[in-house]
């Protein structure tokens, strides 16, 4: 890159490599931090992305193939006593609710994209550069050192995740369990429509947790099959295992001037600005969110504005801000409403699903804000 980059995006995982393509298609240098690579385990994550974060990926020519983004054609979330919610792709008249994606495999996508993006400048350390944008992730060093303070609300609850083979195919159904002591657990199919490969999410409680992590694979197995009803038969444990607490979290500041540095600013992004419980799978597609968001705001500013300028900055945070706490507090009620294991409650909850189900236009209308679509 013959001049210096306009803006230093630290954090190089799927928010930020995103951001550095998005600002790249319009002409904006860029400096993306990739540390060196670290040796660790096999990832094992997958994430439920939306029309619009498909949109967004394809756009960028970084949607995974096939058998890396397995479309979720119906879900089916039960309650603790009888409650069900299913919806369905063909009445929402979509070819999916959702797709199920291999992290490691989009990754690799974004990587590939960023290596013949000539406007990307793929450096070791930070750069000065006019904006400086932090997607380091929820435990970010840069946040800390910016003074920002980022509030969290934890969870008795740490996430397991795992793959798993069925005994039956998974037919393209996301497959989500509430139980009386708050704890969720989530099947989501992997490897195509006919797949017999889930992915497991499962926020059990931090007590319970240990023992879990610590059973043999054919126990952890029979233990996730029990907790999920046999709805898929017998399931094999093909996978490690990971596991990491739960907690809500935002920043109380977006934006800001970079100290000691006149005339240059920084912003978050991704999970170093918020998190929410993955119980509706929303995470990422909000860190999407915020990368597009802010890619357009740089796109359509006055000429003679800089990318660090404070006014575009704010007007990112104010459009981010209320999507992202509209998700985090519908996420933390439902994780509320199902921690309480009173009778007169339980009945309340379960009745609520069932009425809901029956409801078509607000399921609709829900079903499509899920989907990130406007309508």
């Amino acid at each position: 890159m013959a001049l210096p980059p306009e803006v230093c995006i630290r954090g190089a995982g799927i928010v930020g490599r995103t951001l550095a393509l998005l600002l790249a298609r319009e002409r904006v240098r860029v400096a993306l931090v990739v540390p060196p690579a670290a040796q660790g385990k096999e990832d094992i994550r997958a994430y439920a992305l939306n029309t619009a974060s498909r949109a967004l990926l394809e756009s960028l020519r970084a949607w995974p193939d096939a058998a890396h983004a397995t479309a979720v054609r119906e879900m089916l979330v039960h309650g603790d006593e009888g409650g069900r919610v299913q919806f369905s792709a063909a009445r929402q008249k979509v070819d999916a609710l959702a797709w199920i994606v291999d992290v490691p495999a989009l990754e690799r996508q974004l990587a590939d994209a960023v290596r013949f993006q000539p406007l990307i400048e793929v450096v070791n350390e930070p750069v000065a550069a006019p904006l400086t944008v932090v997607c380091e992730g929820k435990a970010s060093a840069t946040r800390e050192a910016l003074g920002v303070s980022y509030e969290i609300t934890r969870y008795p609850q740490h996430a397991i995740a795992a793959r798993l083979e069925a005994a039956q195919s998974h037919d393209g159904t996301a497959r989500q369990w509430f139980n009386d002591k708050g704890e969720v657990l989530a099947l989501l199919p992997l490897d195509g429509t006919h797949g017999k490969t889930v992915a497991l999410v499962w926020s059990a409680d931090q007590l319970r947790a240990p023992e879990l992590l610590a059973q043999g694979n054919d126990e952890f197995a029979a233990a996730v099959t029990e907790a999920s009803h046999n709805s898929l038969g017998a399931l094999r444990l093909t996978s490690e295992r990971a596991a990491w607490p739960l907690a809500r979290a935002i920043a109380d500041r977006w934006t800001g001037a970079m100290p000691g540095q006149p005339g240059r600013s920084w912003a978050l992004a991704g999970d170093a600005a918020h998190t929410v419980h993955p119980l509706a799978g929303q995470g990422l597609n909000l860190g999407l969110a915020d990368a597009a968001e802010l890619a357009d705001v740089i796109k359509n500013r006055d000429y003679w504005r800089s990318v660090g300028d404070a006014r575009l900055l704010r007007r990112y945070e104010r459009a981010r801000r209320a999507d992202v706490l509209q998700m985090s507090l519908a996420t933390d009620g439902l994780q509320q409403l199902f921690a309480h294991d009173l009778g007169p409650l339980q009945a309340l909850r379960n009745w609520g699903m069932r009425g809901f189900d029956r409801t078509r236009l607000v399921k609709h209308w829900i079903t499509a804000q899920a989907m990130g679509l406007k309508a």
